[in-house]
């Protein structure tokens, strides 16, 4: 017999209240309201030891232990490598997450972020296991809500769990990126993965005034990304800013594969080398793994360990054949730069007009998009705080 999760959705909505990101009753009425766990079958991955997933079945678990697992406050994989589900798995497994039922905290956050009103029509671009869709249906209606997922096996998954919930909205097997035209124009936009940029057909298919949310990547990186909300104009532009962290997994079709190989010998020919006068390690921190990728938005960095154990950082950037190499010395850092481009040079120069600037943090960042650009801006801080991307 299935358990009523009545209670533990009431928990929910009073852990979402007490952390501030519920504040709307009828926002408190659709998290009370939908089944988070009729969202996860077949089953979730769970972290096991030496970097494994333990699978974990909906029906291979105890009921109260899987109603236990559907409300934790974190994110539950529901895929590995694309294709991979837990009952397809009875032991733990390695693999890399391509699917996911993000934290509720998150979720919630950003569909209040979207100051959704009654009768507004929605889009939303990763329909993932279809929980955040839920919760905008019981909100709007299942007629004004849209969502997309590029994989046909989680679109699926996703559909026959609206069914069950009671939803039959309109979901969609695609390219989010291209939006829906059929349905346009549409109130608000929101992703549920992240993007380099905001296609154009988002703000193409917004109605004027409406918003998009979205996580903004500019360079592919997992972190250092940060969650854009924009306004859509009447002339096809779109402002706003960048309202806080945020990470998600890449769209598809924008995720930029590891590099693999020697790295020693993709960096054995420098045309410089010189003192760094900012400590890469900073990249490690979010906000200036952030201007890295508007700095430089094609590169990647990486770490490696050599054959002694010390570790080694580098920047990459492939498609324009450029490095940077990194050596800690006993006086600071060395930096090594080959390629047409001097990467270094190019995010050193940020990152020291940000330190000049008193470090302002990722919600200062302004931006404006355009058919042709994305421009990037710190409010009343100098011209070296200002990117403009150019498409095409």
């Amino acid at each position: 017999m299935t358990p009523d999760t009545a209670p533990e959705r009431r928990a929910l909505a009073d852990r979402l209240e007490e952390a501030g990101v519920l504040t709307h009753p009828k926002w408190r009425s659709a998290v009370e309201a939908v089944p988070r766990e009729l969202f996860l079958r077949p089953g979730v991955f769970l972290p096991a030891d030496d970097g494994r997933w333990r699978p974990a079945t909906a029906l291979g678990t105890d009921p109260k232990e899987w109603s236990e697992i559907a409300y934790r406050d974190e994110s539950l994989v529901t895929q590995l490598d694309g294709h991979l589900t837990a009952d397809q798995a009875t032991e733990p497994v390695p693999g890399v997450p391509t699917s996911s039922s993000t934290t509720p905290v998150t979720v919630v956050g950003m569909i209040e972020a979207l100051d959704i009103e009654d009768g507004h029509t929605a889009l939303e671009i990763g329909t993932g296991t279809g929980y955040s869709t839920a919760l905008m249906c019981h909100r709007l209606g299942e007629d004004n809500v849209t969502t997309i997922e590029v994989d046909p096996g989680v679109a699926a998954r996703a559909d026959a769990a609206l069914e069950a919930a009671g939803y039959s909205t309109w979901t969609v097997t695609g390219d989010g990126l291209l939006g829906h035209p059929r349905r346009a124009p549409y109130d608000r936009v929101i992703a549920t993965c992240a993007v380099r940029r905001i296609p154009h057909t988002w703000v193409r298919q917004t109605r004027p005034g409406g918003t998009i949310l979205t996580t903004l990547a500019p360079g592919s990186w997992a972190y250092g990304t940060g969650l854009a909300k924009v306004t859509v104009h009447d002339d096809g532009t779109a402002e706003g800013r960048i309202i806080g962290e945020s990470s998600f997994m890449q769209a598809r079709s924008q995720a930029v594969e590891p590099l693999a190989g020697d790295l020693s010998a993709r960096t054995a020919y420098a045309d410089s080398e010189r003192e760094a006068k900012v400590e890469p390690t900073l990249l490690e921190e979010w906000m200036p793994a952030f201007l890295a990728q508007l700095a430089a938005p094609g590169a990647q960095l990486v770490r490696a360990a050599q054959g002694d154990g010390t570790q080694r950082l580098y920047v990459f950037d492939a498609d324009r054949e450029s490095f940077a190499a990194f050596a800690e010395n006993g006086s600071g850092w060395s930096v090594r730069q080959g390629g047409p481009v001097a990467l270094w040079d190019d995010i050193e120069r940020t990152l020291l007009a940000w330190q000049d600037a008193e470090r302002p943090d990722i919600s200062t960042v302004r931006l404006r998009v355009t058919p042709r650009s994305h421009t990037y801006w710190i409010d009343d801080r100098p011209a070296a705080l200002r990117w403009e991307h150019r498409l095409g």
